[in-house]
């Protein structure tokens, strides 16, 4: 059994469970092979893809050289019409909006030598790489696509945001939607349905119940097999650490109580840091402190509670900085099922979160962290003071135990195999 996985990019959240898989499918002994359109780091069995070069004819070579001349007399734009149109509305769009993808791209990933040795494909996280009309039409293998966000079902938004900004009393505005986004939306759904319509070999899988109805419910993905399957870790880097020491290393003070967040991004408004921002300026306690980890912002500087730990990306240390925290927030409006709480979990840690998406399906209320009661900041400040008032309560054997039997890199691993043999047997028969 040959299984190919295809990722964009080999950095990032999704690259990150992307790999996870992988190694997890070769610690069983599966063949697995990764294609990337962008390769930085040195995975086992991992390709940067190569757009096979075409056999140039005369004439291409006459039309080449004639648009090369009228380029030089500023008189041709090698920019065609469409992606002229699709750069201006992504350069009108609200910035603290996620990432917006269309389902076109100049790649073919079939051409690539180690797509044509697989039996079956997986693709991940592929926007920007996988081209739906052409690919769907030209692909004959199974296909298992692992969802990390909305994008591969929606009109292109990677999340499908419902808030944007707070009001003056902490709560999530109401997200407006403009005419021209509906109708670019529609426009790429109508593309996805298209390319899907007779596609029979396509399984789908989502890590987070949330999310597989999303699918589910979705109009590209509607009659197509949706299962939930959720991400694997190895246990033996996240696991917990001790406390005191992994405080002494990272330099936070051993007698303070210490709120955890990580975000690569603060401006991104999904990922809720202003809700938390402002729910911290309300604890006067001198003995509480937030550390941050992600890229260094000026928003921090305002308060001296609030210690930067910068970007981590050893695994390793990440895991002493859960150990170092007494509990991990996460203030995500929305969410599939993030990393960093299954990191947090599998270190021991507790978490604090929104009732939202994947999240409400890690945290078991009062066993290992706690949810809020609605999406605001007045709701966060009196969960994180619930949280202060009976950190007592929480075992950190017991919340590690619990996310092993989930969130064990083979836990996920042999559910991945048992679906490539049974989609492999059903048909041979």
């Amino acid at each position: 059994m040959k299984i190919l996985i295809v990722n964009t990019y080999d950095k990032g959240g999704a690259a990150s469970s992307c790999k996870r898989l992988h190694y997890g499918l070769i610690s069983e002994g599966v063949s697995s092979n990764v294609l990337l359109r962008f390769k930085q780091n040195n995975w086992s069995n991992s390709f940067s893809f190569k757009q096979p070069q075409k056999t140039v004819t005369w004439f291409k070579k006459v039309e080449n050289k004639v648009k090369r001349i009228l380029k030089e007399l500023n008189l041709y734009n090698s920019i065609d019409v469409s992606k002229k149109e699709q750069q201006l509305f992504l350069s009108q769009r609200n910035k603290g909006l996620e990432m917006f993808s269309f389902p076109n791209s100049d790649f073919d990933i079939s051409q690539s030598e180690i797509y044509t040795e697989a039996d079956i494909i997986n693709l991940h996280w592929v926007a920007n790489f996988v081209d739906y009309k052409s690919f769907f039409e030209t692909n004959k293998k199974p296909v298992v696509w692992t969802l990390h966000d909305m994008n591969p079902f929606t009109g292109g938004e990677h999340y499908e945001e419902t808030y944007l900004g707070i009001d003056e009393f902490g709560f999530p505005i109401i997200r407006k939607v403009s005419e021209e986004e509906i109708r670019v939306v529609k426009e790429n759904i109508d593309i996805k349905k298209q390319a899907l319509l007779n596609v029979t070999n396509l399984t789908i899988v989502a890590p987070s119940g949330w999310l597989s109805e999303e699918a589910r419910k979705s109009e590209v993905f509607k009659g197509k097999p949706v299962l939930c399957i959720p991400y694997g870790l190895d246990s033996e880097i996240f696991t917990p650490r001790d406390r005191n020491y992994s405080r002494k290393l990272l330099n936070i003070p051993e007698e303070k109580r210490v709120l955890l967040f990580v975000a690569d991004s603060i401006s991104n408004s999904r990922k809720g840091f202003v809700l938390l921002k402002k729910a911290f300026e309300q604890f006067a306690d001198t003995n509480l402190v937030l550390c941050a980890i992600g890229k260094k912002n000026s928003d921090y500087e305002s308060n001296n509670n609030i210690i930067e730990l910068g970007p981590i990306y050893d695994e390793r240390l990440m895991s002493i900085a859960y150990s170092a925290a007494d509990v991990f927030v996460i203030p995500s409006l929305m969410d599939n099922l993030p990393n960093t709480v299954l990191e947090s979990l599998m270190c021991g840690t507790p978490v604090i979160g929104f009732p939202v998406g994947g999240i409400s399906d890690m945290i078991q209320d009062g066993e290992n962290g706690f949810l809020t009661d609605e999406i605001s900041v007045n709701s966060l400040v009196a969960t994180i003071n619930k949280f202060l008032d009976n950190s007592n309560c929480f075992d950190e054997v017991e919340i590690r135990n619990n996310a092993m039997k989930k969130y064990d890199q083979s836990v996920q691993s042999k559910k991945y195999i048992d679906l490539f043999e049974t989609i492999l047997n059903t048909n041979v028969k």
